[in-house]
Parts: structure tokens; C-alpha cells; sequence
């Protein structure tokens, strides 16, 4: 892959990074926006006041209390645009073969943030992901126009206050998000992830007003702080040992080591203890529950799929291009990795089996496919390395990492999609019982139906996206682990299988627990089209909430039926980040 390497601090990254920017616009012009009024200052030593445009009683048009949302919505929508249309010149065909990119540097050449088909595939399933949700909103939070506002009422001025501190924690996840996906430096990895954190962290709680909310919002911040710093720690052991933390310099000194030294292993493992927080792995997921019920829905379906891309991204980043040997056949972190796909989601679906919440189902769900998708990174940890050359027999590890790319990115149309159908039951709904699912069918018949396709392709059923991509990552895995395996067929199924590499069976392990993962999902079916209704009322309208349902559902079956484009795309991008 041909990179142009250019000065993080020059006219050509300025315009590489033009979503960025869009980004950081979108966020001042929110603050300054929702602030202009007819503001004056005192000139001091004299009663002289001048207009300063700012404070004070806010403009007729800057009043409405609707204005950061649809900031917020138009500055998601142009960024995603702008990242489809961005590098090179503009060329969508070319940028995606995944042959051209940029790589921003310091004055010293220092590599910070690579622009490719893989960091732009990922920042634009982030604006996906958060303009969804940010559409959302806009009917699950109840603005209020305050020029109907009486000086007494202020609980209703603080209610318009919260749209903007919202959708403000919205962008600035996205730009945190869109660092991640760049980054190439470990410390501006943690930055990304940092920020986007401390954003999400406050999303968690924003419904305060609930104690689901704040004692979500609370374990949440504690937790994650402390996998932080644990993180935080690892990084700094890897920097000690290399005195650099681009991704290319500790590659070399990684494969530089002569045996197994014990501080970069240390630091290894507690970079993966931050890591496994942000995928919600076992044993690290125990309060991703608690937050995922308190959370709003909308917020939880960030929770569920973009904040769970970034760990994988980080994850990628340190496992494949920092610590994958080169011509050994086995990865120091290989074993770790295969116990904690085999147990995450195992415990995920057997988690889901009993749950009575379906936020917190859906969040057990989600440890699940952490699992799946932790399973198909460990197969490309087996992989014999040194034995093939890029673009040839390595195809298999090409199609396996994008299967685990086109996951995560089709995961936002089903998993996504289910929660925002939560999200309108609770618009006027309390309950966070299975119960509130009863005799959706006779509530709105359209909204079971989609419903149902969101749980269908969480099993991965056909012809469904889910399906799709289980059966990508799992023939993935199948045929990376068989590649050397077929010779021994001739001698007997029992030779055969004993020469296979033992990531196989994590193929089957999918298998069978996607299978143990119907029975909860086909329960939501029971309950919405069998039961009956606990009221008689219909769903709210909230016809922006459901013309995002709608969308995520046609992409559910879209990219189930003909995936095959964006399957192409992830590939590109998997190339593009291999050949880093």
C-alpha cells in the first residue's frame, strides 16, 4: 500500500482529516449557537455597556431548543459523506481498493494516524452508529420550546439544557472514535479511546433521574476508569521497554526479542485487561449488564456496537501488528485469547437464557459475540506466518479479519435495531420487564415485525446478516486452521482431525452456541406475536424513531441477502491494515 506521509500540522492533514474537522466545527458551533443572545459588557470605568452577542437572553432563533440535535444530525451526516468522499482526490473506487492512504507524522517523522480504507471503514460505521442514534433521540428526549417558558419554571429550562449537553457528548464520542480508528501511536490510541469513554461514560447516566440510571452511570465510570488505568499502566511498562509506542517501532523491537522477555509480556496482558472491558469479554463484562439496563436505549445500542468496535480495533492494533510473530506458528497471547472466546460466549448466550430484562439479554448477547468474534481472531493467531507470502496463501487470514470487520459493521443494523425498538416501547413505558414485549404484534404489527428480523439475525439465521457473518468468521476459521490439515484425509478421519490445529473447534463452539442462542431469541418472537398485550394502547408515533428502526431492519436483510459490496469493502480494508 502506498502511504503519502505529511506533518500532522499541515495544510495536507487538514484536508485528509476534513471529517475530523466537520467534527470539531460541529461542536463549537453547537456551543456558540446555543449561547448567542443579547449579551453585553460594562466597559470598565464607565457606564458604557456594548453588545458582546453572547449570554444573556438568548435570539428568537437561537431559542428553540431543538437547534443542537439537528446540529448534531447534520454534522454526523456531512462527516460520514466527507469520509466517503475524502482520500484520495475524491475517488470512492480508488480509495477503497485499499492502495492509497496517508499517514500523518510529527515534525520528526513520528508516526501518529494512518488515513485507509481500514480507519475510514471503521469512522464511517462510528457516524452510522451515532447519527442513528442521535435521530433517534430526538424523539426519545422531549425538547421544549422555551420561549413558552415562564422565569419560574426551571425545570423545563434545565430539560432544554440536556439536549444540548447530549447531543454535545454524541460528537465529541465521535470524534474519540474517529482517533481510534486512525491511530497508529499507542498513546494516541488511549486518547481516542479515552475520550470517547469519558463521553460515553456520561451518556450512561444521563437519566440520572432514575436509580437504574445513576447506579448504572456510577459502575460504569468505576470500572472503566480502573480497566483505564490498568491499560494506562500496561502502555507505560511498553514504553519503558521500547521508549516509543508507534505501532511499527514496537513490531520491530517485538520481533527483535531474543526469547520471551518478561516486561513487554507483563505489559501485554494488562493492555488486554483494558481491552477486554471495552469488548465486554468474560471476565470483564460483569457490569456491562447493569449499564446497558440503565442506559438509554439508544445509548446502549452505542454500547453494543461502536464503543464494542473500538475495543476490537485497539485489540487488532496490539495483537496483529504488534505481537504477531513472523515466522512462528503460535502467538504468546494465542491460548489466552482462545479460553476467552470459548468462555465468553458460552457464558454470554447460557447469561441470556435467564434474563428477564431484555436490555440486559441483549447486553449478555453482546458477550456473546464478543466471543464469536474474539474466536476468529484467535484462528488468525494460529496462522504459520512464515511460511506464505501476503496476497497469496494468506487469503484465508484476509477473508477471516474482514468477516470479523463486516460483523461489527452489519452488528449495527440488527443489534442497533433492537434496542431503538425498546426505546420506542419506553417513550411512554416504564416497564423494563419481558413483559413490555407482550402482544407487540397487536400493539403495531410492523414494529414486531421488525423485531423479530433483528432477533433472527442475532441468531444468525438465513437469509439474514447475522447468518452472513457467523458463517463468514466460521468457515473463516475452518479454513485457516484446515489449510494444511486436507493432505491427512487419505490416512483416516481420526489422523485428520488430530493433525488439525486445535482454533478449530472454536468453529464448532460458534455453531453450537448460535444454536443455544434461538431459544431466547425465538422467545421474543413467543412473547410479541403469542401473548397478550398487558394494554391496549399503541406505540408512540416517533416517526424519526421509527424511520431509523425501518433502516436498520432493510439493512438486516440487505446486507444479508447481498452483502457481497460491503464484504469487498472490508476486505480492502483488512489489506489495507495488514500492509500496514
Amino acid at each position: 500500500m502506498s502511504l503519502t506521509p505529511i506533518e500532522a500540522i499541515s495544510t495536507s492533514a487538514y484536508q485528509a482529516m476534513l471529517p475530523e474537522l466537520t467534527l470539531l466545527s460541529g461542536i463549537i458551533l453547537m456551543i456558540i449557537a446555543t449561547n448567542l443572545g443579547d449579551g453585553r459588557m460594562r466597559i470598565p470605568l464607565t457606564n458604557i455597556r456594548v453588545p458582546v452577542f453572547f449570554g444573556g437572553r438568548r435570539f428568537e432563533m437561537t431559542a428553540d431548543p431543538r437547534i443542537p440535535g439537528y446540529i448534531c444530525v447534520m454534522t454526523l451526516a456531512l462527516s460520514a459523506v466527507l469520509a466517503l468522499m475524502s482520500q484520495p482526490n475524491n475517488l470512492l473506487h480508488v480509495y477503497y481498493t485499499g492502495q492509497e492512504g496517508y499517514l500523518l507524522t510529527t515534525s520528526t517523522g513520528t508516526p501518529l494516524l494512518q488515513i485507509d480504507a481500514f480507519s475510514r471503514l471503521f469512522e464511517l460505521m462510528f457516524y452510522a452508529v451515532l447519527l442513528i442514534a442521535a435521530v433517534s433521540s430526538l424523539d426519545t428526549m422531549h425538547a421544549i420550546d422555551s420561549r413558552k417558558v415562564s422565569n419560574d419554571d426551571s425545570k423545563q429550562l434545565v430539560e432544554n439544557r440536556r439536549q444540548i449537553d447530549f447531543h454535545l457528548l454524541i460528537l465529541l464520542s465521535a470524534f474519540g472514535m474517529s482517533m481510534v480508528a486512525m491511530s497508529v501511536n499507542l498513546f494516541m490510541l488511549f486518547l481516542g479511546l479515552e475520550l470517547a469513554s469519558l463521553a460515553i461514560y456520561v451518556l450512561v447516566a444521563f437519566h440520572k433521574e432514575s436509580k437504574a440510571g445513576s447506579e448504572a452511570g456510577v459502575k460504569y465510570f468505576i470500572v472503566g476508569a480502573t480497566a483505564s488505568a490498568v491499560g494506562f499502566y500496561g502502555m507505560s511498562l511498553l514504553y519503558l521497554w521500547n521508549g516509543d509506542l508507534g505501532v511499527l517501532s514496537l513490531q520491530n523491537a517485538w520481533r527483535a526479542m531474543d526469547g520471551t522477555e518478561v516486561l513487554p509480556i507483563i505489559a501485554l496482558g494488562l493492555l488486554l485487561v483494558g481491552f477486554g472491558f471495552k469488548i465486554s469479554a468474560v471476565p470483564f463484562h460483569f457490569v456491562a449488564p447493569d449499564a446497558y439496563a440503565g442506559a438509554s436505549s439508544p445509548v446502549a445500542g452505542i454500547l453494543a456496537t461502536a464503543s464494542k468496535a473500538m475495543g476490537f480495533i485497539a485489540l487488532m492494533r496490539v495483537l496483529f501488528l504488534v505481537t504477531l510473530p513472523e515466522t512462528d506458528s503460535t502467538a504468546v497471547w494465542l491460548i489466552l485469547m482462545g479460553v476467552l472466546a470459548g468462555v465468553s460466549m458460552t457464558w454470554g448466550n447460557l447469561a441470556a437464557l435467564t434474563s428477564t430484562n431484555p436490555k440486559r439479554m441483549l447486553a449478555y448477547s453482546s458477550v456473546a459475540h464478543a466471543g464469536y468474534m474474539l474466536a476468529a481472531l484467535t484462528a488468525v493467531g494460529a496462522w504459520r506466518w512464515g511460511h506464505f507470502a501476503l496476497g497469496t496463501a494468506v487469503d484465508a487470514v484476509l477473508m477471516l479479519t474482514a468477516a470479523v470487520i463486516f460483523h461489527l459493521f452489519v452488528l449495527v443494523t440488527f443489534k442497533l435495531g433492537a434496542f431503538l425498538v425498546l426505546g420506542l416501547i419506553e417513550i411512554e413505558e416504564e416497564s423494563h420487564d419481558m413483559k413490555s414485549l407482550n402482544g407487540l404484534a397487536k400493539r403495531d404489527p410492523m414494529i414486531a415485525f421488525s423485531m423479530f428480523i433483528f432477533m433472527l439475525a442475532l441468531a444468525g439465521v438465513p437469509p439474514l446478516a447475522g447468518f452472513m457473518s457467523k458463517f463468514l468468521m466460521a468457515s473463516g476459521i475452518v479454513q485457516v486452521t484446515t489449510s494444511e490439515s486436507g493432505m491427512e484425509l487419505s490416512k483416516g478421519l481420526i489422523p485428520m482431525l488430530q493433525s488439525l490445529h486445535w482454533t478449530f473447534w472454536l468453529a464448532l463452539l460458534i455453531f453450537l452456541n448460535s444454536a443455544l442462542s434461538l431459544f431466547y431469541y425465538l422467545r421474543i418472537g413467543v412473547l410479541m406475536f403469542f401473548e397478550e398485550p398487558e394494554t391496549k394502547l399503541p406505540l408512540p408515533k416517533a416517526a424519526r424513531l421509527r424511520g431509523m428502526i425501518w433502516v436498520c431492519t432493510v439493512g438486516a436483510i440487505v446486507f444479508g441477502i447481498s452483502g457481497d459490496w460491503l464484504f469487498e469493502f472490508a476486505k480492502s480494508a483488512a489489506e489495507a491494515f495488514f500492509n500496514h
